[in-house]
């Protein structure tokens, strides 16, 4: 249940990265408002999930999901530059997710 408590909060992770983004420096109201809450709503959960897991692998994962969405959704929806090398990058981050998530140990 704690790894999934860190997988939401990194797409909420996504979610406030993407939302900061459209903000416009905090001067578009929507995009603010939806930035608090997706940051409050993914450091909530990761505050949960610490308490049952080591905090490296899972503050590794939460950022991990948190950058490869990010990226993955600018590619998709914002015109972000898709290259070779940024695709197999992001394919890394995801393998390292996972190698970090299995090796997690819970308390």
């Amino acid at each position: 249940m704690a790894w999934l408590l860190v997988v939401v909060a990194g797409i909420l992770e996504t979610g406030f990265a993407v939302c900061l983004k459209l903000s416009h420096g905090f001067t578009r109201l929507f995009p603010t408002i939806a930035f608090a809450a997706f940051a409050l709503g993914s450091f909530g959960l990761l505050t949960l999930a610490l308490r049952r897991l080591d905090v490296g692998p899972a503050y590794a994962v939460w950022t991990g999901i948190g950058a490869a969405g990010t990226a993955i959704y600018g590619m998709v929806f914002l015109g972000d530059v898709v290259s070779t090398l940024k695709l197999v990058s992001i394919s890394l981050v995801i393998v390292g997710i996972i190698g970090l998530q299995l090796s997690g140990s819970a308390h």
